[in-house]
């Protein structure tokens, strides 16, 4: 049995960790690779070993994440009725942003910047995101749990994009509500505009 490929992934994980916490404190733009591999504890070849470049690792990091949150969204094609359906892409999103801060905190600086280096990166992972969120509200419309004249598509980026601000704006100004209590927040909005979840 090659140890390599274990040792490989908890170096990556080691420089994503290392990458997010710095980003956290200080932004994307900034960062070398000294820092970065300084951070994670490695050597600066490491990083280049492993991605090529900063840019590399950046790219990597953001597609990892993204890999996360869809994982959690997914996790409500198994929900029975709009409500379930809509609680558990709210709850899945919160839960991800809770124990990510720095990525929610990188995909509102970054994705909107214009024009921004990871654009073109982030516009893609967005798109698989908001892809996921529309399928299970496509789902609700063609049960007809969607009131009429809803687009999904803007629907799905509506989702998204409010619970993004919404757990960047729990993390930094409100950190002592529950997840609970901002999902359940969240959901009273939506079923208050949407009348049927």
């Amino acid at each position: 049995m090659n140890p390599r490929p274990a040792r490989t992934g908890a170096t990556k994980q080691k420089l994503f960790d290392a990458t997010l916490n710095l980003a956290g404190s200080r932004g994307m733009v900034g960062l070398t690779v000294d820092e970065i591999a300084a951070e994670a504890g490695v050597a600066k070849g490491t990083v280049y070993y492993n991605f090529g470049s900063k840019d590399g690792l950046i790219d990597a990091l953001l597609r990892y994440g993204v890999d996360l949150l869809a994982a959690r969204l997914r996790a409500a094609e198994t929900a029975v009725g709009p409500l379930d359906t809509v609680h558990d892409l709210v709850d899945g999103m919160l839960a991800f942003f809770a124990e990510y801060p720095t990525f929610a905190q990188l995909l509102v600086s970054e994705l909107w910047r214009t024009p921004g280096q990871w654009h073109q990166t982030l516009a893609l992972l967005r798109e698989e995101v908001t892809s996921i969120i529309r399928g299970q509200l496509q789902r609700l419309e063609d049960a007809g749990d969607l009131p009429e004249g809803v687009r999904v598509r803007t629907a799905a980026a509506s989702l998204f994009g409010t619970v993004l601000v919404v757990a960047l704006d729990w993390q930094v100004f409100e950190p002592e509500q529950s997840r609970d209590e901002v999902r359940e927040s969240v959901l009273l909005l939506v079923r208050g505009l949407r009348g049927k979840v």
